[in-house]
């Protein structure tokens, strides 16, 4: 008889399911849907700033990213980007709700959690392929003493899934350990920031309402995080000790949170689910700017377009009233008319990048051989802002093609489909563009270093 062996290969394969929940595997983003807006990442980032410097993770490298997604969540990866989920930013009461979820995470990322979960899960993985060999052994004791050996061919298959259960049951020990742990590393941040961990408590208390039924059946042991009641109990005694539990947010910042939840809706809800949320005898500003994206996306497009005019007569000021008004008419074949709010919003929020290149594309599709110059223009400030923007390189492609200039327009569709993933056709692009830029310029270098890409390995 051939020697029984077992490859530590199925035993990592028995803790695939665990390896997916702790957000390791496509942690990356890719293949996530998501979303990119000026106005939600700016909101974002207002809320994070603090979070970041009191932790001592600031910088240009930490991220955080919207992910379209209704659930309530929120991960990070790379120990440098933070996943909010599109859900836990509109059920989000206040910004304070929203801020106690970005300071836990903020908790993961100063800890190093996500470095050492990965430890934590290889380690498990030992553990179980060791279990799982084991118990390989035993089947094959039992096959060459006969049935009688003790008990041990009987034996042998639980052993062989007590190794992955075992292994299991740790890791969620410890992944549930480093729950708790930034939980009290937000209260920290929060205190620190002069903010209260109020929302912190209201949210895990809503989080104990939704899952009551699940809590009451499930296992401790068997779950990634402690249950929403352990939670409550442990961070609520922490929050009302702090001097700031009851500062409320200021005004200003509650408006730009229901504006952004607003948009939100707008953009991502079924008509009649806008309509129960802001119903027709709501008339404050949140409502009117989901109403305007709601007749944008469902209703009479003029009606809409009139809908932004009121926005921005309420708030002249406000760059994302005139980017709205201006995405309206781009995206109703009036590129001409959408240039003037367009300029408008990039004079208000010079900085974003996302908005330059909806207006260069305004100004590509108005065509005018006159407004290619500016595009061109427009679309390069915007992509030194938003370098992987494979839109921006699309349009970008698209004007310089207009001017004939086919080594840039060959370049930019090389970057474009580089930033799509597909670094054989960038690949394929880049070469043809050398072919019409001078060897050695700057551009003729760029595709050279598009043409030294290789394609991601795959597993």
């Amino acid at each position: 008889m051939k020697p029984f062996r077992l490859p530590v290969r199925i035993a990592a394969a028995a803790l695939a399911g665990l390896v997916a929940m702790t957000g390791i595997a496509g942690a990356q983003g890719r293949g996530l849907p998501i979303i990119r807006d000026t106005e939600l990442e700016n909101l974002l980032r207002d809320y994070a700033r603090p979070l970041f410097r009191a932790a001592g993770v600031g910088g240009s490298q930490t991220n955080v990213i919207i992910v379209n997604d209704r659930g309530f969540n929120a991960f990070v990866a790379n120990g440098r980007r933070m996943f909010i989920n599109a859900g836990a930013i509109l059920d989000s009461r206040t910004p304070n709700e929203l801020i106690g979820v970005m300071a836990h995470e903020t908790g993961h990322i100063a800890g190093g959690h996500l470095a050492r979960l990965r430890e934590a899960v290889e380690r498990a993985q030992v553990i179980a392929a060791i279990g799982m060999i084991l118990g390989a052994g035993a089947i094959a004791a039992g096959a060459v003493g006969g049935r009688g050996a003790s008990g041990v061919a009987e034996a042998a298959p639980g052993a062989i899934m007590a190794g992955p259960h075992i292994a299991m049951r740790s890791l969620l020990s410890y992944q549930r350990g480093e729950e708790a742990a930034a939980d009290r590393a937000a209260i920290t941040y929060l205190n620190a920031t002069g903010q209260s961990a109020r929302g912190m408590v209201e949210t895990f208390r809503r989080l104990q309402n939704m899952s009551m039924f699940e809590a009451r059946r499930a296992d401790p042991y068997a779950i990634s995080h402690p249950i929403p009641a352990d939670r409550i109990a442990v961070i609520e005694p922490l929050a009302k000790a702090s001097p700031h539990y009851g500062k409320a947010d200021p005004p200003a910042l509650v408006m730009r949170h229901n504006l952004a939840r607003a948009k939100l809706a707008g953009f991502l809800e079924r008509q009649d689910a806008i309509t129960r949320r802001y119903p027709p005898s709501d008339n404050s500003l949140p409502a009117r700017y989901a109403r305007a994206i709601q007749m944008f996306r469902f209703g009479d497009r003029n009606r809409a377009s009139a809908l932004a005019d009121e926005l921005i007569r309420a708030q002249p000021n406000n760059a994302y009233f005139h980017e709205i008004k201006g995405q309206i008419l781009l995206e109703t074949g009036q590129p001409r008319a959408a240039i003037g709010p367009l300029r408008r919003a990039v004079a208000l929020a010079p900085n974003a990048g996302l908005i330059r290149i909806m207006l260069g594309h305004a100004l590509i599709s108005a065509g005018s051989p006159a407004d290619l110059d500016p595009a061109i223009r427009e679309l390069r400030l915007a992509l030194q802002r938003e370098p992987e923007a494979a839109d921006g390189y699309r349009h970008l492609a698209v004007a310089y093609g207009r001017k004939n200039d086919r080594g840039q327009a060959d370049l930019a569709a090389a970057y474009a489909a580089l930033h799509s993933g597909d670094v054989n056709t960038a690949r394929g692009l880049a070469r043809r563009a050398q072919a019409s830029l001078p060897a050695g310029s700057p551009g003729w270098a760029q595709a050279q270093d598009i043409v030294n890409e290789r394609p991601p390995r795959r597993n």
